[in-house]
């Protein structure tokens, strides 16, 4: 598990945050249901090269949540705000799941701030196929009253589809994990963030093209929520972006394929631009 420290972000509101290790910044961006602890293994690797900085989304985690709307834009802002406090001219920016369309976002419309990009596993096109899962969930009126009432089955199953069958969480890192999501205000907020991001997907690719800094797609071969599909249009729609599938690896590989991870991140950090 990371260290962690609750400090006060802009407007004194509380924030949880990890970060480690020394070099060029870098910034992990997670998703739902989880928080910064789904990187514990990948950062320590990571931060031989960089410093490297998760933290809890506003309004997810231990964090406190911000006023304002939820989509991915609203979520590149907050980025934008917590880098400007900060100090982190410019970073490398991670985002995976629901980090991966504000981490996008972030990039075309910051391209002085991006350094370089990696996105893993999100919902980027929202004309492909996702997990029935995810389907259901991407209707405001079921997301919100599946989370509103069957919140331990939600967690559960995003668990079990995540990571590959027999792997399971350490038991900290799941209690950390359910100690945020059964709070009603923090289910509240993930599923107005996920009206915010299925209302402006359209807008959202249209931002795709305009990204200029070396993009990274990495990706699960087994990821069953999002299938690999997701990731070759997204290459084709981002200029300078290439292409990675981990063979064998799930929608959580950020935890169970950490090496890997790293292994990869590590190369296309290292590559001169």
């Amino acid at each position: 598990m990371l260290e962690t420290r609750l400090v006060s972000a802009p407007g004194g509101r509380r924030l949880r945050t990890a970060r480690l290790g020394r070099g060029p910044s870098l910034v992990l961006l997670h998703g739902y249901p989880d928080n910064l602890q789904i990187w514990s293994a990948l950062a320590p690797l990571l931060a031989p090269r960089a410093d490297v900085t998760a933290f809890d989304w506003p309004g997810m985690g231990e964090s406190e949540g911000w006023p304002g709307g939820a989509t991915p834009v609203h979520m590149a802002d907050r980025l934008l705000a917590l880098m400007d406090h900060w100090g982190i001219d410019r970073a490398t920016i991670v985002g995976m799941d629901m980090g991966g369309q504000p981490a996008l976002a972030f990039a075309a419309l910051h391209p002085e701030r991006t350094r370089r990009l990696v996105v893993m596993n999100s919902l980027v096109l929202g004309d492909e196929a996702t997990s029935w899962e995810i389907a259901l969930l991407r209707r405001f009126g079921w997301n919100r009253r599946l989370l509103r009432h069957l919140p331990r089955l939600v967690f559960r199953r995003a668990v079990a589809t995540s990571l590959p069958g027999g792997v399971g969480l350490p038991p900290e890192m799941r209690s950390d994990f359910w100690a945020a999501f059964r709070r009603r205000e923090v289910r509240a907020f993930i599923s107005k963030m996920c009206a915010g991001y299925q209302g402006t997907l359209p807008d959202l690719v249209a931002l795709y093209p305009r990204i200029e800094c070396p993009t990274l797609i990495l990706w699960g071969e087994r990821d069953r929520h999002f299938p690999p599909v997701h990731a070759e249009r997204l290459r084709a729609l981002v200029p300078a972006a290439r292409l990675e599938v981990l063979s064998g690896a799930e929608h959580w590989m950020a935890w169970h394929r950490a090496d890997d991870v790293a292994r990869s991140i590590h190369g296309f950090v290292d590559e001169r631009a």
